[in-house]
């Protein structure tokens, strides 16, 4: 069966990991299929809270809070059935790997981390990860840390690999008061939101008729 040519391609949703200094990319992770829905929540952060002082009600301390949350699921039926070896040894655990590891910290960093420990050293660093950022489309880049993580294994081969698993995912979108402007996260999140400006630039205008009013008494 083919493809209609004049089909748009499909594009997929994914989480690409780049170093927080360099900002290379250290892995990509596509999603197998897209999931049928995206949860966006945003916290608006204003200023003095439901019992603010008066003169503070329209104030902003800074961007909102946005969290996503999202299901996606992973298949290796169709690899099986083409005899694909690794899908046959292994199942799905190099996928599920690959994003279990987003919040793990590295064996070698573990290490390091034990040796300063016997080494009597008082004060040890917190372990930094690569930054995770989520893309869906070119007009959402947004850097994020994962907050919630669960996976169901749903299938298993003769050997019980995994071959068929949901993996839910809630990520929380690190804004300028995390990052700071000269940090490659802070400044894809400046993209991110000026890219929101002006894509509302590009609705249409609305008029007080629609509302059934004439005007602002």
């Amino acid at each position: 069966m083919t493809t209609f040519p004049g089909s748009p391609k499909l594009l997929k949703g994914g989480i690409v990991l780049i170093d927080p200094q360099t900002a290379k990319v250290n892995r990509i992770i596509t999603l197998q299929y897209n999931p049928d829905s995206l949860s966006r929540t945003l916290k608006i952060q204003g200023v003095g809270g439901e019992t603010g002082d008066r003169s503070e009600a329209l104030r902003l301390k800074g961007p909102p809070v946005e969290t996503l949350k999202l299901d996606a699921e992973i298949d290796a039926t169709d690899q099986l059935e083409l005899a694909d070896g690794k899908a046959s040894q292994v199942g799905l655990h190099p996928q599920l790997a690959a994003l279990e590891l987003i919040v793990y910290p590295t064996s070698d960093q573990l290490l390091a981390n034990n040796r300063l420990s016997q080494a009597g050293t008082l004060e040890i660093v917190a372990m930094e990860t690569p930054l995770p950022l989520f893309v869906w489309s070119k007009n959402r880049i947004v850097p994020v840390r994962l907050t919630e993580f669960s996976i169901t294994e749903e299938a298993f081969d003769v050997n019980l690999n995994p071959i068929r698993a949901k993996v839910s995912l809630g990520m929380r979108v690190l804004n300028i008061d995390d990052l700071s402007f000269d940090h490659k996260g802070g400044n894809l999140f400046m993209t991110y939101l000026r890219g929101k400006e002006q894509l509302a630039t590009q609705r249409p205008s609305d008029v007080l008729a629609a509302l059934g009013i004439g005007g602002i008494p």
